[in-house]
């Protein structure tokens, strides 16, 4: 059931943030206009691909490492 969970909230976190930070940076570089949206998505797909894999390994990781560090 813990893995179940931990993909899951991989998955939901890792399209919120990055669908968020994807947006803001594609903003802040070409501002808006008729290729935004393309340019988001393009950029999304990307970030996603990486940053989805990096939460699913890392993030138990960290969780342990956080855990361990705020029990002593």
């Amino acid at each position: 059931m813990e893995k179940k969970v931990h993909l899951r909230f991989s998955i939901v976190m890792s399209l919120f943030m990055i669908s968020i930070m994807s947006f803001v940076v594609t903003y802040m570089n070409i501002g808006w206009t008729d290729q935004t949206i393309s340019k988001w998505l393009e950029s999304f797909a990307i970030a996603w691909l990486v940053g989805f894999p990096l939460l699913y390994v890392f993030g138990p990781i960290f969780k342990k490492s956080i855990m361990s560090s705020l029990s002593k």
